[in-house]
């Protein structure tokens, strides 16, 4: 479950934001200094520090984390990623974010996070396998599908899950499935993986668009980021009736203004691992596509691709973070100001969320679901969360990420009350 944040710098300053996001959300809500206190911090930490043996028969002693940020509302989920600049601050920012984002939608977890400080393109797949069983355990008496239940995140996937959950299982004598999510679906991966984070993405720009009176069939869009996620939104909307009228990726954009055909456009990404030169479109720098005249604009590339110097130029009426941390701070004032709806990526990318839930769930009962089943169950929980959202926007006169924080930090809050503090 990838997770960066809007404007963050380093690791420190992602967790100050994190930490500031809460505390402008309990001012709101009017929250009880000695609670504020208690969701301010995580309540576990684990860091490890564990020793591979390379194929060349050389030793590396590698740093790993594992934090738990809040169990009020159920066990916790969150993603593990392997980067070279992993620190504990970062881990325990993503590790809240997870809480809010399972609040947000009513999946019954608390928020986790974890991972080890190395260059995975530097091993080989057999010290990828060694590091991936090694830190699984030192970090396992935290793991299970009662207490945490790690998922993939940067530089980890299905494979990662696999080595795992196996490595759990065999300490455990049997195997145990839920323990993990985001495996492959021959050892109790769900289907609908490849499209959930999309399909939740849909949901919400539909949702958006009803609220403010725009009818998604027959209007402009424009996708900034054409990698797996912005492919498969791309698919959701034009089976919508959208026309899509830009694409951009990590280096060039294109155009027509008559529609773009979607399945065409993917054929030639994925042949040329580049948007350019697709046939009937015009060239134009990637930079233009925020500008470029449309009804909803998707983010669904790098963080930080929207600032106050180019989010005056935008024309859509809703921005759609489908990537995380797609707007800079002061870019949402900017927005705000110009009564452009943006969807926050707390919520717009929460269909991972949900979907690893399903896995869990499936797993847990040994019964799995057929796709549409899937689908069915996702479009309602993203639906609700909208309804949520929206209702909270509207009552209380804030944008709809001020919203979204208020709705899930209440949730946790609620949670831990009723709980009491023990002893």
């Amino acid at each position: 479950m990838t997770t960066e944040r809007r404007g963050a710098t380093s690791a420190n300053d992602l967790w100050t934001h994190i930490q500031g996001e809460l505390d402008a959300a309990a001012e709101r809500l009017g929250l009880d200094d000695g609670m504020h206190r208690v969701l301010r911090v995580p309540k576990r930490e684990l860091t490890v520090h564990f020793p591979v043996t390379h194929d060349d028969g050389h030793v590396e002693v590698y740093t790993g984390y594992r934090v738990h940020h809040n169990v009020n509302r159920g066990p916790t989920m969150g993603g593990i990623r392997y980067v070279p600049g992993l620190d504990l601050d970062e881990v325990r920012a993503l590790a809240m974010l997870n809480t809010w984002k399972a609040a947000l939608v009513r999946i019954p977890f608390g928020g986790a996070a974890g991972g080890v400080r190395v260059n995975p393109r530097l091993l080989s797949e057999n010290e990828r396998q060694g590091l991936t069983r090694r830190f699984a355990t030192e970090i396992g008496p935290l793991l299970g599908p009662d207490s945490d239940i790690p998922s993939p995140d940067v530089n980890t996937g299905s494979q990662t899950m696999a080595w795992i959950m196996d490595t759990l299982s065999m300490h455990r004598g049997q195997t145990v499935a839920a323990s993990v999510i985001g495996k492959p679906l021959a050892i109790g991966g769900t289907r609908g993986r490849r499209s959930a984070t999309a399909r939740g993405a849909f949901r919400c720009i539909a949702a958006s668009a009803a609220s403010m009176g725009l009818e998604l069939k027959g209007s402009r869009v424009a996708i900034q980021g054409f990698g797996r996620v912005g492919m498969t939104l791309a698919e959701e909307l034009a089976g919508a009736g959208v026309r899509v009228v830009a694409l951009a990726d990590d280096r060039d954009a294109v155009a027509n203004e008559s529609g773009i055909a979607v399945d065409r456009a993917i054929d030639w990404m994925r042949e040329h691992d580049a948007i350019s030169g697709l046939p009937e479109t015009e060239p134009m720098a990637k930079a233009d596509i925020f500008a470029i005249d449309c009804d909803v604009l998707v983010l669904a590339g790098l963080q930080g691709e929207v600032t106050d110097g180019n989010a005056g130029a935008i024309k859509a009426r809703i921005v759609a973070e489908v990537a995380n941390g797609g707007t800079m701070p002061a870019a949402d004032l900017v927005l705000a100001d110009r009564g452009v709806t943006v969807i926050p990526d707390i919520v717009a990318t929460a269909g991972g969320t949900v979907l690893g839930y399903f896995e869990w769930v499936q797993d847990m009962q040994a019964f799995f679901w057929s796709e549409a089943e899937i689908t069915a169950q996702l479009d309602r929980i993203m639906d609700a969360a909208m309804g949520d959202i929206g209702a909270t926007a509207s009552a209380e006169r804030v944008d709809l990420r001020s919203a979204a924080m208020m709705v899930a930090v209440s949730r946790v809050a609620d949670a831990t009350t009723l709980r009491g503090l023990y002893p």
